[in-house]
């Protein structure tokens, strides 16, 4: 009896810490999404001017950006991703889309040119991914006309230095396998997370989740797991950078 008794106080115990550290990651989380503005404290990453590009950026709530670049952010995401979409098994739909990208939890960073067109973006947003405390990154979709002149890059340094200095334990973004831009990504050394699903003999899967992690945490202890893989399908990072 006595050592029934144990294992039942051991699990108590351990479901309890499991709670706690799941309420400190959300306060983290809460306090992320309160921000005014998360650029604030990086006024020298509010300019780009490399490559012949030279671009203004800022980050606002979807609740701040008007309907005008609303519809550029959705009109972009088509244009670069919607093909992409329909070569696998996720097809592609409008309204799903929109709906996704103008969720009221979505952050946007957005880098616009010296005549204030816009000319590329990142939909994010900090969350609890798998039980822990993440920025992570939905869209990085730039015009055709300024691409692979760096501004990807230096958006995707943005969003983890957000991440970082906001206690994000992660960086997170999904990609679909089929993208030749993935490599985009492995050359900013994102890793193949814990939580990317496997192909196996039932089911075969058209994305991979990858993610860098924040260093400066490394050192202490994840939160367990708590949430499915599935979680990560209606998203995708892999856009043209």
């Amino acid at each position: 009896m006595g050592r029934k008794s144990n294992k039942g106080k051991e699990k108590r115990l351990a479901r309890k810490e499991e709670q706690m550290r799941i309420a400190v990651a959300k306060e983290i989380v809460d306090k992320a999404n309160k921000l005014s503005d998360p650029l604030e404290p990086f006024p020298v990453f509010r300019k780009f001017n490399k490559n012949g590009i030279e671009a203004e950026l800022y980050i606002k709530r979807v609740g701040e950006i008007c309907d005008v670049t609303k519809e550029w952010v959705f009109n972009l995401t088509k244009q670069n991703m919607k093909a992409k979409y329909e070569d696998c098994s996720w097809g592609w739909n409008d309204t799903k889309k929109y709906e996704e990208l103008t969720d009221e939890d979505a952050w946007y960073l957005i880098a616009q040119s010296k005549d204030g067109k816009p000319i590329g973006f990142s939909h994010f947003r900090f969350d609890l991914d798998e039980g822990v405390e993440v920025l992570y990154c939905y869209e990085l979709q730039i015009e055709p006309a300024v691409m692979r002149r760096g501004l990807g890059k230096f958006m995707m340094q943005i969003l983890e230095l957000v991440a970082f200095t906001n206690h994000m334990r992660k960086v997170v973004l999904t990609v679909l396998k089929h993208n030749k831009y993935n490599y985009f990504f492995k050359a900013l050394n994102y890793q193949l997370d814990e939580s990317s699903p496997v192909d196996d003999d039932e089911e075969t899967y058209p994305y991979a989740i990858l993610s860098k992690i924040n260093k400066k945490l490394v050192n202490t202890n994840p939160l367990p797991s708590s949430s499915s893989i599935n979680n990560h399908c209606d998203h995708c990072c892999s856009g043209h950078h």
